[in-house]
């Protein structure tokens, strides 16, 4: 697959097919998204890979942990959010797009607290990915995972994988560092979902609005 055609064919699954990654091609998408760029070459980026009876546990005990202490879901890192617009109405939009596929009414709070719990089982996915940094490191550091797993995300694609970025898992973070030893110097950033699409669920059919190059493109010295 061309460069281009992943990144016109990526997108955020979010139902899959029970059909397990073998270790080799994980580690083969590992070596290749490795290959990032990152700033004076720091690799900054750390990764936990569960599958199997670990993921089994992790999503357990955080869905539990969620149930006893909802109010618990902050970041673990600080995060200073000022939604506004166009920002808040593009959210709102694939929100409602996506709960509208789901069948989830507006205002239907517990069948959306249920779907968003669905971030924690990797929405059946069946490797999940868990990426933390050291607690040390500044915030383009975050620049650096973040281009770490596009190339992991373009990767999978590449390769017939299909992936869901989520940034669900920097909250209910104390169970996550429970459960994998995540050393307390690191941060809980996020986590992806990695596997093979269920091509059969009405959310998979979602894709979400790009705005065009002028949109947010100033040139500068162009005649």
């Amino acid at each position: 697959m061309l460069l281009e055609d992943a990144l016109r064919a990526r997108r955020s699954v979010r139902a899959f097919r029970p059909d397990p990654v073998p270790h080799d091609l994980i580690v083969e998408l590992l070596n290749a998204a490795a290959r990032a760029p990152s700033g004076t070459n720091i690799q900054p980026w750390k990764v936990h890979v569960v599958a199997g009876e670990a993921r089994r546990r992790l999503e357990e005990e955080v869905l539990a942990h969620r149930e006893r202490e909802p109010d618990s879901g902050g970041a673990e890192f600080p995060r200073i959010s000022k939604r506004k617009e166009p920002y808040t109405g593009r959210m709102r939009k694939l929100g409602k797009e996506m709960y509208t596929l789901l069948g989830i009414p507006r205002g239907d709070e517990a069948a959306s607290w249920r779907q968003w719990g669905r971030n924690y089982q990797f929405f059946d996915a069946p490797v999940g990915l868990i990426f933390t940094l050291d607690k040390d490191l500044d915030r383009m550091s975050y620049v650096d995972l973040g281009m770490f797993i596009q190339s992991l995300m373009l990767a999978a694609k590449a390769r017939g994988l299909d992936t869901c970025a989520q940034g669900a898992w920097n909250n209910y973070w104390q169970a996550t560092r429970r459960v994998l030893n995540v050393p307390e110097e690191d941060y809980i950033v996020c986590g992806v979902c990695l596997g093979y699409a269920d091509d059969t669920a009405p959310v998979n059919t979602l894709v979400s609005e790009r705005e065009p190059v002028e949109s947010f493109t100033t040139f500068h010295g162009f005649d």
